[in-house]
């Protein structure tokens, strides 16, 4: 896979990203089982931006990727590293990882009790590069569409 930075100063992602819309019932009765597969073929091929929106399902894309990362072992653990990873970078920082679950919420929660070692934090620091992650988290326009 090809990779490309977004902007100047924003993150390098997969050339070829996945649009989830039709993960859920955006586009008639949902496949969950295919759409699972399809995820897991994608990480598989390098593929780093999935593409969701508020405005798909109502939020039902995020739900479904997000049951789709937990369900991934590695993937929640890693999760866990990447929210300790936040907090230790500063009392000014406060990492919202959303969910609607209490089993997730706590899982989330357990990364508040996670002590990152020195080698641990180098190795995390440069897997994200300073500057590497940087921008707004929406275009205007499209914010402008999300005002309820």
């Amino acid at each position: 896979m090809k990779y490309r930075r977004l902007g100047t100063h924003s993150p390098t992602v997969s050339a070829l990203g996945l649009g989830c819309m039709g993960m859920s019932a955006s586009y008639g009765v949902p496949d969950n089982a295919e759409s699972v597969r399809t995820l897991d073929r994608a990480v598989e091929l390098g593929v780093t931006l999935l593409d969701t929106a508020d405005a798909y399902g109502r939020g039902a894309n995020e739900e479904f990727l997000g049951r789709w990362l937990r369900s991934r072992s590695a993937a929640q653990r890693d999760g866990l590293v990447v929210l300790a990873w936040l907090l230790a970078q500063g009392k000014d920082i406060v990492p919202i990882p959303g969910t609607k679950r209490r089993a997730y919420l706590e899982e989330n929660a357990a990364a508040a009790g996670i002590a990152l070692g020195p080698e641990q934090a180098a190795r995390l620091r440069a897997a994200v590069p300073d500057g590497a992650v940087a921008g707004e988290r929406y275009p205007l326009a499209a914010l402008e569409r999300l005002v309820h």
